[in-house]
């Protein structure tokens, strides 16, 4: 299982380097499962256009996860900095990835 979706992720790298989009690997000295895809675009604009792109053509993409300090339950707890967080937020979709896509 584990080998099907780092091939998968493998793809995911060689097809993206040939549109200029950063698909997001595991860091040097680790070994990731990929359970999650993803892929990091320009700003909030190209992210929102690959969204709106990929979704009327039946792959379901989305964006990555709200941050916790957004959502109602929270907006009132105690947060630090969260200056890298938002800007990820603004640029990372997350992409299949079942083994069997």
């Amino acid at each position: 299982f584990v080998k099907r979706k780092r091939l998968l992720a493998n793809s995911y790298k060689e097809f993206f380097q040939n549109v200029n989009i950063t698909f997001i690997t595991e860091s040097e000295n680790s070994k990731s499962n990929y359970w999650l895809n993803a892929i990091l675009l320009k700003n909030k604009k190209q992210r929102d256009l690959f969204l709106d792109t990929t979704n009327s053509k039946g792959i379901m993409t989305r964006p990555i996860w709200t941050l916790m300090n957004k959502l109602t339950m929270f907006k009132d707890s105690q947060c630090g900095d969260l200056t890298n967080s938002e800007w990820l937020e603004q640029r990372v979709v997350n992409i299949p990835s079942s083994v069997i896509v």
